[in-house]
């Protein structure tokens, strides 16, 4: 019996032994071949710190993960966030550096969570040099020649449309309307030869499938969504699909972005395959339009809080108007490029990512790789002192003024990221909202039903969104 009892003892002191290595392993991490690690803290075991990384903050201020610990680690720390052991810089130097030298030191990598979600095959997480072939590929849709040449004016007409039709309707959800906006607009230009009710399944799974499934992984709500986001990805490869097949077998060419990257497709050394293409349709749908309608609807709210702004705004729209011989086509890329210098400030301030006492960029790394995994929290400050200074610096010197917004690689302005992956929407989305707010300010009144609330969990999300009416103006 003390025998039995003799073995009993050993294997829980072996079991004991097992446990306490394996937590002191957890709370002092190696990091093989990269030399010791920052200061910092692991959280609990497996979970670690992600339960106070979801925690929700305010829109505009540092959420009090990463406060806390720049004030007791410094700006370089690291933690482990949904199960991956993690280093987070806040240092803009090294962040740009990051982005620099991509595919060199570093090496772009993404949590599980993002995996499964996007697809393991998206072009979204590969590295080398296909970023800089689909940033080629790109322009003929999204890049200034593409925008300038075809959706400009394709924009112009279906904000048009979109927005008399939403002046008959009451009181709206501006976030909802520009999604739905955005997507009418993209997707015809992406596979311009779907049935009509092919097209409407297609740009509803783009509406579903959005960012705001990224919250605290331990809500119920989190899972709901997720689920819905798969099923909506699931269904829209399946469309995108069968279109590029259809689209193999045909003679006929559409002029669309499908022939484009078909081509290229075609070409001696390619990197696109049947695969990559799919990926790439389906992130564009995806991202042009979940981040443009935010930005869309943060735009909005923030001159109905400023009449200075929505006054010079007006002034310089109504005057671009007035130049016109025919006033009704909307506007071009001439007018948009050369006549509203006021507006691109305001539009540069609203994607501003370092103003103001919020004055952080954030990027975390792998430890296990040495690998960056995610850019998280561009704290933009959206403030009423931004309109004020610009409004101040049109009237004092009539043109845009500012070293971190005249140069595209600032170290402190990387409203779109930098390196190899900077992104490729960054002129579609600047577009968007010149064209919005022409057709907006020249042609309605407005008024804010509901203002919104936004908060970050870790990204941006509307706890309420923006609702407002618009009418048409009385005639002057």
């Amino acid at each position: 019996m003390s025998f039995t009892w003799n073995v009993v003892y050993v294997i829980i002191a072996l079991v004991v032994v097992k446990i306490s290595q394996w937590l002191w392993q957890w709370s002092n991490p190696n990091s093989k071949g990269s030399g010791k690690l920052p200061p910092g803290s692991m959280g609990f075991p497996i979970i670690g710190e992600t339960f106070e990384f979801f925690r929700s903050s305010g829109l505009l201020e540092i959420p009090p993960f990463f406060q806390k610990r720049m004030l007791r680690y410094g700006p370089l720390f690291r933690t482990n966030i949904l199960g991956s052991r993690t280093v987070i810089s806040t240092d803009a130097d090294v962040i740009y550096e990051i982005f620099r030298q991509e595919n060199q030191s570093f090496i772009q990598s993404y949590p599980d969570i993002f995996v499964k979600v996007l697809g393991k095959d998206n072009v979204f997480f590969k590295t080398g040099d296909i970023h800089r072939h689909i940033k080629h590929a790109t322009m003929h849709l999204i890049g200034s020649e593409g925008l300038k040449r075809k959706l400009i004016g394709f924009m112009n007409r279906t904000t048009r449309e979109h927005l008399r039709w939403k002046a008959t309707q009451g009181a709206f959800n501006l976030r909802h309307a520009a999604s739905n906006l955005i997507v009418s607009y993209i997707t015809p230009q992406m596979i311009s030869n779907l049935k009509p009710e092919t097209q409407e399944k297609l740009i509803d799974h783009f509406k579903t499938f959005n960012i705001e499934w990224f919250q605290s992984p331990f809500a119920l709500a989190t899972w709901k969504t997720v689920y819905k986001v798969l099923r909506a990805r699931k269904e829209a490869v399946k469309i995108i699909n069968e279109a590029l097949e259809k689209r193999k077998d045909s003679i006929e060419k559409q002029g669309d972005f499908l022939d484009t990257l078909l081509e290229e497709m075609k070409k001696e050394g390619s990197i696109f395959y049947k695969e990559s293409i799919v990926s790439l349709l389906l992130n564009i749908g995806f991202v042009s339009r979940d981040s443009t309608s935010y930005a869309t609807a943060l735009t909005v709210n923030f001159i109905s809080k400023n009449p200075r702004v929505l006054t010079e705004l007006k002034r310089e729209h109504e005057a671009i108007v007035q130049k016109r011989d025919d006033k009704e086509p909307g506007l071009s890329w001439d007018e948009y490029k050369n006549c509203m210098p006021f507006t691109r400030m305001v539009i540069k301030f609203l994607f501003s990512t370092k103003q103001g006492k919020w004055d952080m960029s954030i990027y975390m790394m792998s430890t296990d790789r040495v690998q960056v995994i995610y850019e998280s929290l561009r704290l933009a400050n959206l403030g009423t002192i931004i309109f004020r200074k610009a409004v101040k610096d049109v009237e004092v010197k009539g043109k845009l003024v500012g070293k971190d917004l005249q140069s595209p690689g600032s170290k402190t302005l990387m409203v779109f990221g930098g390196g190899a992956r900077q992104c490729i929407g960054s002129d579609l989305a600047r577009l968007h909202l010149a064209v919005f707010i022409h057709h907006f300010v020249t042609t309605y009144d407005f008024s804010v039903v509901q203002e919104c609330e936004i908060c970050r969990v870790p990204f941006p999300f509307f706890t309420k969104d923006l609702v407002i009416n618009i009418s048409p103006k009385s005639p002057s």
